[in-house]
């Protein structure tokens, strides 16, 4: 899509940066938050001139341009090139939901009991007599000692697996990590996994309390039109069929050859368990619409004085989910706590750490990312990953916010992960200086440290800190507004949260951006065993 920016425009602002360049730090302003320039950014954001913010949509035309033009005032850089767009590719697939599924002698209806879809760029994918075969968890992780794919074949079948992890089924602290998550347990992993193994589709049967959310959710994510980024293959490299199982409809196929879904759970729960056919076959026609569109994420730079090529990065996602249309009439889900406060967080962080840079130069490199697509997979954020605005490789930590406290301060600060990295450490000693315990998630079997775009930079070995707040001051915000219309902006809100968090991320991004740390990885994983390919 294109940009409203024109040549002239830019031009006119260089000349102006250049002309003020020595006054520069006269007309720089404070560096303490000013909550009103927080409120002025939230409530346009999320305004409805703005249209929910739907990536590949007029919403996200306005949405970009406002943050480019307030990042251009600060006299920040473009990250991407010289240009603050960085583009990403997107696909949009929408399946016909007139299909069923059929195991053995079984039909299955979609959405009462299953849901399927692609990431190929494929108006038809088909499974044609497709082996079934039961694979437990899905999970191959030798730092825990399991594989349920050790002793099976599984190319060109169709595998059904369990969701979560072990750890979370038995409530054992020595079994994975307990009751939290492990990223075994998401269900981006166990696609990802049955695609290196070569299976033709997968099916993860649905459990509310290990899902960390009820069948409507899935229903929600999978029914309708999806976006997937796309690679210079069509995206063939990825498992060709993605989807769900009620548990009622697993425990039909269970039965079918003499079992139960509790049976082969428990039994799914040994590190004995042997993954096995089910002697039944699987046929599917998914069929699609097809369109493909380039959407932006928006990337700022503040260049290091000494270390220009070392990067911290302030992200935060600017998507929301755009205008529904309802028997009620068009509904705009304006998104203001997810995330219009984590954009006018990173703008406001912009402004504050260009006047200290005015100031006290830092050494290293300050990235401001707002990114496209986070509510349909972390899209706009693994484009970012991929490297083309900064090589991830001399990316020493990200801070990434979604969705911060609107209301008044508390004596705590969120950590989400334990024992994950060497930044907890940052998050303890800088929130202490503001009178503030460490409060590990609540919700740890919610696997929240795996769902939002930090951990796009975790997957590719680079550490960070997540700072979200919602449903944890408001207790009405996760029931009724979080993805929901009521996620609208007040201006009767304190901003007392947003203003200590933005103080703490502003206090750990100058400690980095002017020491000699790499922070490393504490516990061992795929994400600690990516930053050492690189030598950190």
């Amino acid at each position: 899509m294109k940009s409203k920016y024109t040549n002239t425009v830019l031009l006119s602002c260089v000349l102006a940066l250049f002309a003020c360049k020595n006054n520069l730090t006269k007309k720089i302003e404070p560096t303490h938050i000013e909550l009103t320039n927080v409120h002025k950014h939230i409530e346009t954001l999320a305004s409805d001139t703005f249209e929910g913010r739907g990536p590949l949509t007029r919403g996200e035309d306005l949405t970009i341009d406002y943050i480019a033009n307030e990042y251009q005032k600060l006299g920040l850089k473009g990250a991407y090139k010289g240009s603050f767009f960085e583009p990403v590719p997107l696909a949009k697939i929408t399946p016909d939901n007139s299909m069923k599924l059929h195991i053995g002698d079984l039909a299955l209806n979609i959405a009462a009991d299953f849901t399927a879809r692609t990431e190929h760029l494929s108006e038809q994918v088909q499974l044609n007599n497709s082996e079934v075969v039961f694979v437990g968890y899905g999970i191959n992780a030798p730092e825990y000692n399991w594989n349920d794919y050790a002793e099976i074949d599984v190319k060109g079948k169709t595998v059904i697996m369990l969701v979560n992890d072990p750890g979370f089924a038995t409530q054992n602290d020595e079994l994975f990590t307990g009751n939290a998550m492990t990223y075994y347990g998401r269900w981006t992993y166990k696609w990802e996994e049955a695609a290196r193994q070569g299976a033709k589709a997968a099916f993860i049967i649905h459990e509310t309390a290990p899902a960390a959310y009820p069948w409507s959710v899935v229903l929600a994510g999978n029914t309708g039109s999806m976006y997937a980024l796309v690679d210079n293959e069509k995206n063939k490299s990825r498992l060709p069929i993605l989807g769900w199982l009620q548990t009622s409809a697993a425990n039909k196929i269970f039965n079918k050859v003499g079992s139960s879904y509790l049976k082969e759970k428990e039994l799914a729960l040994s590190k004995s368990f042997k993954s096995k056919s089910l002697n039944l076959k699987a046929d599917l026609n998914l069929k699609n619409t097809l369109e493909q569109a380039e959407s932006k994420n928006v990337v700022a730079l503040l260049e290091g004085s000494k270390y220009p090529n070392e990067y911290i990065v302030i992200s935060a996602h600017w998507d929301h989910f755009g205008k529904q249309i309802t028997d009620d009439g068009i509904k705009i889900l304006n998104g203001a706590i997810d995330n219009a406060t984590g954009v006018a967080g990173t703008i406001e962080l912009a402004r504050i750490l260009m006047a200290q840079h005015a100031i006290t130069p830092f050494e290293r490199s300050i990235v401001f990312a707002n990114f496209t697509a986070e509510e349909t997979g972390l899209l706009g954020s693994a484009m970012f990953a991929q490297g083309g605005s900064v090589p991830m490789k001399q990316v020493v930590s990200v801070l990434n916010i979604d969705g911060m406290n609107a209301l008044g301060g508390v004596d705590y600060i969120l950590q989400y992960g334990q024992n994950m990295s060497e930044m907890e450490a940052y998050l303890a000693r800088f929130s202490a200086k503001q009178n503030r315990r460490v409060k590990l998630d609540p919700r740890p079997q919610n696997g929240l440290f795996f769902r939002s775009d930090h951990f796009s930079f975790a997957k590719q070995g680079v550490p960070g800190l997540l700072f979200m707040s919602l449903g944890d001051t408001d207790p009405d915000y996760i029931p009724f507004k979080y993805h929901k219309e009521a996620d609208d902006y007040s201006s009767d809100w304190p901003l007392g949260g947003v203003k200590q968090d933005l103080e703490l991320i502003q206090s750990i991004a100058i400690e980095l951006a002017n020491n000699r740390d790499w922070p490393k990885w504490t516990s061992e994983s795929d994400f600690k065993k990516r930053r050492a390919e690189d030598g950190k």
